[in-house]
């Protein structure tokens, strides 16, 4: 697997990668509902946000909904699942916009990662560490670096022992490590969350 040679380079970075499973990046479809399942589960555990799915799912019988279909929800009937009033708000803005703008899969496989983040952010509620999760998750591309998440910088942090008091001076350095990772900066931040998540404590 060419991303695993290429990351391989930088040494200490093997030492991650050896402790984990190759993984394979994968495009999927129904966009719409990656964004609203991202919004759904943020701040909260995979194991809780997994539980808020399975209730959405099970409001149209467990079947894949349609963007029309989730911005005919009613508002309340999303509040009742557990949502928030911004999350459930959230929510049925990213499906009006997708129908507003008709906006397909295919179209957003088209566009560049600077184009979806500039198009899709426009959305009230979606900011840009939600699209690069979209990017890197449902658009499978590869050399995505989400600069901004807190995993991401906590393992960067103590795998090459950077001062993280300093959050413009380490972004900096972030940067400055992540480039030599191009164009697979996907591959690197997933084996940097599988590392963190499992690495023995120090």
């Amino acid at each position: 697997m060419e991303h695993i040679t290429h990351l391989s380079k930088d040494k200490k970075f093997k030492k991650v990668i050896e402790l984990q499973t190759p993984y394979v990046i994968r495009k999927r479809n129904n966009i719409y509902l990656h964004l609203c399942n991202s919004i759904m589960s943020q701040q909260l555990s995979t194991k809780v946000a997994d539980v808020f799915q399975q209730r959405f799912l099970n409001l149209y019988s467990g079947k894949t909904p349609t963007a029309q279909q989730i911005a005919a929800t009613p508002f309340e009937t999303l509040r009742g699942i557990g949502l928030s009033n911004a999350k459930a708000n959230y929510v049925l803005n990213v499906c009006n916009f997708f129908i507003s703008e008709k906006i397909t899969d295919a179209s957003l496989h088209k566009m560049s990662n600077e184009e979806v983040i500039k198009y899709l952010t426009q959305i009230k509620g979606i900011g840009q560490w939600t699209v690069e999760m979209i990017l890197m998750f449902t658009l499978g591309r590869e050399d995505v670096f989400a600069v901004d998440d807190l995993g991401i910088q906590q393992a960067i942090c103590k795998l090459y022992k950077i001062d993280a008091a300093d959050k413009k001076a380490m972004k900096q350095q972030m940067l400055k490590i992540s480039a030599k990772w191009k164009p697979y900066r996907t591959y690197a931040c997933r084996y940097l969350w599988g590392w963190k998540d499992n690495a023995p404590k120090s």
